[in-house]
């Protein structure tokens, strides 16, 4: 990637999809070209994830502001970035990793950090008159992913009494991207009616997935199961996705599922997940065993690794030194991407290269607290990464990176 000349930064505390500000940063080369971005943020959060700047002042925003973190970036990071002038994109990954001096991002804020990071790249691909996927990826970058979307939200993206985070599906039967995102919407609002007509909510939660009240979490199952014959489809067309998040329930070596207030250890809770992929067309579960629960990690993937897809969230934030860990131990086969965990552009390749050399498979993410901004989907494709996470099909914050795709795979199918 070739050096360019920063002349401008600009930093902008913006709102999110759960109305509360996160970080906008603008980046401005000498050839005039543009580059905007905004940080996401996540609800379930990782322990080990880049510190996310907040103001922590209750007048504004209940603390949830940032204008020190926006403050950070029209200050020091423009001053210092404008002085230097020309960067490559690691190279400026690399000094605003220096400049901010700590191990986890704290001073300076990896919702800053990351706003300028990919504002920059994507500076860099308009001077080049490039889409972002292209300028990511070069030609390599060509393959759509499969959605991975959520349609019935539990745990703590919804006030409800599932445990389970998120329930999703993956139309694995589906040709092209387009024809799968068809079959995951056409399901969705067959979910919607069942619900209705069975006189549960159809409100939905922080990633658009619908949130009633359910007797179990296998009824949620059941009933997604449900639609997706309803809607014309069979299970050989369309699997399910479980996030679990379950770093939420342990604690003292027990896992504790909350909102029904059950007790299991780590072997009952493989147990549990066992059975459900025996009954159930279950292909991928996300954190099933908590993020510090090595022992857990290592006996889910021998028991589990060879049927399903067990995929680390919570366990590698994204993060290039637990990820090495978790190949060295045998925990998990797939790794979930967000690029906030960490906090660069650059980084996030990183683990996501470390990831394809050693087999593991990736699945790019939004966070729950999303804006129109839709890098994922090009990174997505830059990749090849295969699978993404970007909610239902409902919201806009969700929607904007669907449409992105629809329209990378429309630019891709004019070029064959």
């Amino acid at each position: 990637m070739k050096e360019n000349k920063i002349i401008k930064v600009e930093g902008f505390e913006l709102m999110d999809s759960r109305s509360n500000p996160t970080v906008g940063a603008r980046v401005t080369l000498c050839d005039g070209s543009c580059g905007f971005a905004i940080s996401p943020s996540g609800a379930s959060t990782g322990e080990f994830e880049a510190h996310e700047k907040r103001d922590g002042d209750s007048a504004r925003y209940s603390g949830k502001g940032v204008k020190t973190a926006v403050e950070g970036i029209n200050g020091e990071i423009c001053r210092e970035l404008t002085a230097k002038g020309c960067f490559t994109q690691r190279s400026l990954d690399e000094f605003l990793i220096s400049l901010d001096g700590t191990e986890n991002k704290s001073r300076l804020g990896a919702n800053a950090i990351l706003a300028v990071s990919l504002a920059f790249a994507k500076a860099n691909a308009s001077s080049l008159k490039l889409p972002l996927y292209r300028y990511l990826g070069g030609i390599n970058g060509v393959t759509l992913p499969k959605p991975m979307m959520n349609i019935l939200n539990g745990g703590a993206h919804a006030a409800n009494n599932i445990d389970i985070q998120e329930f999703m599906i993956m139309p694995v039967g589906a040709e092209s991207f387009s024809e799968g995102l068809r079959y995951c919407s056409e399901i969705y609002h067959t979910l919607g009616s069942i619900l209705k007509e069975r006189g549960k909510a159809t409100g939905v939660g922080d990633e658009g997935g619908f949130a009633p009240d359910l007797e179990s979490d296998e009824e949620a199952i059941e009933l997604i199961v449900e639609a997706i014959n309803k809607s014309g489809y069979t299970t050989d067309d369309i699997k399910i996705a479980l996030d679990v998040a379950s770093s939420e329930w342990y604690k003292s070596g027990e896992y504790l599922m909350p909102k029904r207030n059950q007790k299991m250890t780590a072997d009952g809770l493989i147990d549990y997940y066992e059975n459900l992929i025996k009954k159930y067309p279950i292909i991928s579960i996300e954190d099933g065993v908590a993020e510090e629960d090595w022992t857990a990690w290592n006996a889910i993937t021998g028991r589990l690794g060879d049927r399903v897809q067990l995929v680390g969230d919570d366990l590698f934030v994204t993060n290039t030194a637990r990820l090495a860990k978790g190949i060295a131990e045998g925990a998990g086969n797939a790794i979930l991407i967000k690029p906030n965990q960490i906090g660069t552009l650059t980084e996030t390749l990183d683990v996501i290269e470390l990831a394809q050399k050693n087999g593991y498979k990736t699945v790019i993410s939004h966070r729950s607290g999303e804006s129109e901004d839709t890098t994922i989907a090009d990174l997505a494709v830059a990749v090849n990464a295969g699978q993404i996470k970007t909610g239902a099909p409902c919201r806009t914050d969700r929607v904007a990176k669907y449409n992105r795709l629809l329209l990378i795979e429309n630019e891709l199918n004019c070029r064959c």
